[in-house]
């Protein structure tokens, strides 16, 4: 019995539930024998081979929502926005949206976010990573937890990668702590040498010898974590996935579709990412934090969204890739429903909007609402961590595993939180 409870410990640190243990061990002894270790690495090489994926469209300082998704004509809180039809009857869209509301067949909006955290720090932390800001830990953010569990291993490129920064793998390793790029129109920083690339790994070889000498006088985690970043860049440097960074091969019209800008072209890099294999990445967009002249602030910012949105999900379902690949368009909190007297609106969580696309999400559906003024949610309310719980079910990872901390603490994936049955059925 002490060695049932001694294997329980161990796999719980590996992210099995202490609840789900005798079930296991249930299902080992029907298959005859198969050890549990065998039976968890064949359900996470079942996973891989799924190749499930995650594209999370940030939009940094709070998109509002009135000038998105949730449209509010005619009302005192609505401003001078107008709505649009969109592909699917009955639901609209802010006018500067055209693109998305051709391909609403495939995205569902939930209009009913809400939350308590209206400080850009915080609330951007807890929809990053389920947890609010500790002292204590830094916890891994959602992309690289996932990657912690499905990533295939064997990718020559980084399983996590952000197009701009964003939060990382923490206490996880270096292994799934995103790869930045910068410019999503260049190849990575480099990642082409001019030197013969048997000459590049004797190189290695000498700072392995070196690597070797620090870590026997104290520095082995050091040494460690510098070659686990090392061995994952050179082998980017000598692959050939690497060229998955390069969309000079897409067509014109390809990046026509994807609109000539930072953030079209970012996405058209998601799609060629997730192509080859990435488990997790990031598009970011500046510029939502509208305090001041709103309404011609996202407008601008629409111009880039809208064309960079509608094309990740047209391309994607063209591909056949859409109901393996997740799309989350999303802020950190909403803007308030009164208009402020720089024409601008302020920070508000308390109602706000989020989009959805792939990754088993039935399109084409509105989940949730607010009142008539959109001050407050008035159906289906949704918190962050019912939306991380529930893309945790798309990409088929239980949001309740754990992983042990360095404080030696079980941490869950995502803190509470329950799935959105409506984005599925």
């Amino acid at each position: 019995m002490s060695q049932i409870h001694e294997q329980m410990v161990q796999f719980t640190r590996r992210g099995i539930k202490r609840r789900s243990f005798l079930r296991t061990v249930s299902a080992t002894a029907a298959l005859g024998g198969l050890g549990f270790r065998n039976l968890l690495a064949a359900n996470a090489n079942a996973l891989r081979k799924e190749g499930r994926s995650l594209i999370v469209l940030w939009m940094r300082g709070g998109p509002s929502q009135f000038e998105t998704f949730s449209p509010k004509p005619g009302e005192s809180t609505g401003g001078p926005t107008k709505a649009i039809s969109t592909a699917v009857a009955g639901i609209e869209v802010a006018s500067g949206w055209e693109k998305t509301a051709k391909a609403m067949k495939e995205i569902a909006i939930v209009r009913s976010m809400t939350n308590r955290e209206g400080n850009h720090q915080r609330a951007s932390y807890q929809i990053h990573t389920g947890y609010l800001p500790s002292g204590s830990i830094k916890h891994p953010a959602i992309g690289p937890n996932i990657a912690f569990r499905i990533a295939d291993k064997e990718l020559e490129i980084p399983s996590v990668v952000s197009i701009g920064r964003t939060y990382g793998a923490s206490y996880l390793g270096v292994d799934y702590d995103p790869f930045i790029v910068g410019n999503p129109g260049q190849l990575p920083a480099n990642v082409a040498t001019r030197i013969p690339k048997n000459r590049y790994r004797r190189r290695l070889g000498l700072m392995k010898n070196l690597e070797q000498d620090f870590a026997q006088n104290g520095g082995r985690k050091t040494v460690e974590d510098h070659s686990l970043l090392y061995d994952k860049a050179s082998q980017m440097v000598l692959g050939t996935d690497v060229n998955a960074f390069d969309i000079s091969k897409e067509s014109d019209k390809m990046k026509s579709l994807y609109g000539n800008t930072n953030f079209g072209r970012g996405c058209l890099l998601a799609r060629r990412l997730v192509e080859s294999g990435v488990t997790y990445v990031e598009v970011n967009m500046n510029g939502w934090d509208t305090h001041l002249d709103n309404f011609d602030r996202v407008g601008n910012l629409a111009k880039q969204v809208d064309p960079g949105l509608a094309g990740l999900v047209t391309d994607l379902k063209q591909r056949g890739m859409l109901e393996r690949t997740l799309v989350v368009w999303m802020g950190e909190f909403g803007r308030t429903p009164r208009v402020n007297a720089r024409t601008g609106r302020d920070h508000y969580p308390r109602a706000f909007n989020i989009a959805l696309a792939g990754g088993g999400v039935k399109g084409g559906q509105v989940i949730g609402k607010t009142n008539k003024t959109g001050t407050a949610v008035s159906n289906a309310p949704v918190t962050v961590n019912d939306l991380l719980c529930s893309v945790c079910h798309s990409v088929k990872v239980d949001p309740e595993l754990k992983t042990m901390s360095p404080l030696g603490r079980p941490i869950k994936i995502v803190d509470g939180g329950k799935v959105v049955p409506q984005l599925f059925s």
